[in-house]
């Protein structure tokens, strides 16, 4: 009996090792590829490139491996408030038309967004995958559904990449749009390498540096700076980070990325600005990496040095990347947008904001902030 239990046991752990073996056989592809021949000519006469790396405008402080363990202490106290106290309610089909001339956008959640201008459709850091890491075993998991599958997705003219971390550039992702669109890719220098790495065809592939530019579909995409860092492995900034400008004939818009706050946008609105929309981040920030995210009052002081016009928030509510609560992020976002008269748009994941006729606000967040434990009361 014992030497049957044993072997019961072995076999187990043998199909556990195995399971796992094949569950990670995908990580070496999802780390990417990198940059060689005329790419990494590209990446090296690059003007954001020096000292062996891609660099900020502004120095930015990175989290520094010695503060890890406070980092994880942090994260691991609170979980509650820092997710949803029920299920997110989701827009599958949103009762606003898209304009067929405007301007028209549908944030999926984090920063996956699809913009809608004068006809053209835009998708902007695409992550339909269920965890944002090398591997789908362990990572940031989503605390929402995406509204819609993939394959639902209307037929688009551009996607466009911030920069190459896994919540904003998503292998499994790309893969499926390669297989069911046509669209180009712009991203930033280098990032072409992972795509290539991916199966993505060259002819689909625009990489850009700061302040270049290109016309897809009768748009103009143009590359501008960020306060940010990139990396999909231990080493970073071997590719360039971004933000970008998207100009029609009547619209434009912003959308940040990832970044923390600097004056860079003030010379972004001055050069391609004013902005019908500015899409910025809200969420992930923290004390222990202040210049890498901005926090909700530095969003609205980018918007307003944008020129912006509707301010949409992004890269909130969807994964849990920082100590801070789950609905902190708009809460301080919406109290600053009063206190500045700022038009802002939060829509439900899913649901589509005519950036010409943007709804009054309807906090449905409200509903999901977890109680406040005692000790906070």
């Amino acid at each position: 009996m014992a030497e049957k239990r044993s072997a019961r046991r072995l076999a187990a752990s043998g199909a556990a090792l195995a399971a796992t073996g094949w569950a990670l056989r995908k990580v070496p592809a999802e780390l990417g590829g990198k940059a060689t021949g005329e790419r990494l000519a590209r990446v090296l006469r690059s003007p954001q490139f020096h000292d062996g790396a891609f660099r900020n405008p502004v120095p930015a402080d990175l989290v520094e491996p010695g503060n890890a363990p406070k980092i994880l202490a942090q994260m691991l106290r609170d979980r509650n408030e820092r997710r949803p106290a029920s299920a997110v309610p989701l827009v599958a089909s949103p009762a606003t038309p898209p304009s067929e001339d405007g301007l028209s956008a549908i944030w999926y959640g984090h920063a996956t967004t699809l913009v809608e201008i004068e006809g053209r459709r835009v998708l902007f850091d695409p992550v339909w995958s269920d965890r944002v890491s090398p591997s789908q075993l362990v990572g940031p998991r989503r605390l929402h559904p995406m509204p819609v599958p993939l394959a639902t997705l209307p037929t688009l003219d551009a996607v466009v990449i911030s920069h190459d971390h896994y919540d904003h550039l998503d292998r499994a992702t790309v893969r499926a749009l390669t297989a069911t669109q046509t669209a180009p890719f712009l991203v930033p220098l280098g990032i072409g390498a992972h795509l290539e790495r991916w199966d993505v065809p060259a002819s689909r592939i625009i990489e850009l540096d700061w302040e270049e530019d290109a016309v897809v579909a009768g748009l103009r995409f143009t590359a501008t700076a960020a306060r940010h860092f990139s990396g999909r492995t231990l080493r970073r900034n071997d590719t360039l980070w971004g933000s970008w400008v998207v100009q029609g004939a009547q619209r434009r818009v912003f959308y940040a990325g990832d970044s923390g706050y600097f004056d860079g946008y003030a010379r972004i609105g001055a050069a391609h600005g004013p902005f019908d929309l500015t899409l910025i981040p809200i969420g992930a920030y923290s004390p222990n990496w202040p210049d890498i995210h901005m926090n909700p009052e530095e969003a609205v002081t980018a918007h307003l040095d944008l020129g912006g016009k509707l301010l949409l928030p992004v890269h909130w509510a969807t994964f849990n990347l920082a100590p801070h609560p789950w609905a902190e992020p708009v809460d301080r976002l919406w109290l600053e947008a009063k206190a500045k008269d700022v038009h802002l748009a939060i829509p439900l994941p899913g649901d589509r904001v005519d950036a010409g006729d943007a709804p009054q606000i309807s906090p449905w967040w409200e509903l999901l902030k977890p109680p406040t434990p005692p000790a906070a009361r």
